[in-house]
């Protein structure tokens, strides 16, 4: 395989479905991880392997880290892009956050992305590869209820500056924080209400909420050597709106 290879956590997501298009579309061999079992076709139009797999089971089930990195090992001869995509936002207010659901989040937003950066080290390292770490604005601005999935994303872009200083010239590590995505995931959590979405569109100053495949082609250039001076850093991708105060 003379391809660049690139392995997308959460490939089945809105997010992810674009970053795999888009990583294909330049060339790329895409490996895609999800916990979902794609529907009949769908994993084939956004990755050239699809591989089944649970973030969280990685992190708390050493059988199963095992059995998955014998998988890895077995399919994956080398890599040049790694992209930590995959997310739960598992939403309550601070007096009713059950431990499971803290510790869910903490692994699959924030442990999960360490233990992979670890593992595929020495294949990026041989390409002088890159790891890209998909945050939220959640890490900056948040707002009631969101007090598990903030703080994750905080921790990430922690680690992602962190990572960067100590792994030096090795492997350039940097995070996206995007604001409102046009996904599945943010319609749900307005019911699917149209009148809603257009309250937090015009909310943006740019009038709109973000697409898919503009944080796709944001990780691509920051997976580029275009992008070979850019390290530890964490681009806000927000249509304005962490800019604007809101006083009445």
């Amino acid at each position: 395989m003379n391809k660049k290879a690139a392995l997308i956590t959460g490939v089945l997501g809105g997010i992810g479905k674009a970053l795999g298009k888009t990583f294909r579309e330049r060339g790329y061999y895409v490996y895609g991880l999800d916990i979902r079992i794609p529907d009949v076709g769908e994993a084939a139009q956004v990755c050239d392997i699809f591989i089944p797999f649970d973030l969280h089971a990685f992190c708390t089930n050493e059988a199963y880290r095992i059995e998955q990195q014998n998988t890895f090992g077995q399919v994956i001869p080398k890599l040049h892009v790694l992209v930590n995509n995959a997310a739960v936002q598992l939403l309550d207010h601070t007096e009713n956050i059950r431990l499971a659901d803290w510790q869910e989040t903490l692994n699959v937003n924030l442990t999960g992305p360490l233990l992979l950066s670890q593992y595929f080290l020495p294949l990026l390292e041989q390409e002088n590869g890159a790891i890209v770490n998909i945050a939220s604005i959640h890490q900056l601005l948040t707002k009631p209820r969101f007090v598990s999935y903030a703080t994750s994303k905080s921790a990430l872009v922690g680690l992602t500056k962190s990572m960067a200083v100590d792994l030096k010239d090795r492997v350039r590590v940097n995070a996206i924080s995007p604001a409102a995505i046009e996904t599945s995931m943010l319609r749900a959590g307005f019911n699917n209400d149209e009148s809603a979405l257009d309250v937090l569109r015009n909310l943006h100053p740019v009038k709109r909420i973000g697409y898919p495949d503009e944080v796709a082609k944001l990780v691509l250039f920051l997976c580029s050597d275009e992008a070979g001076f850019i390290s530890g850093a964490n681009f806000t991708l927000d249509g304005g709106i962490s800019s604007v105060l809101h006083d009445v």
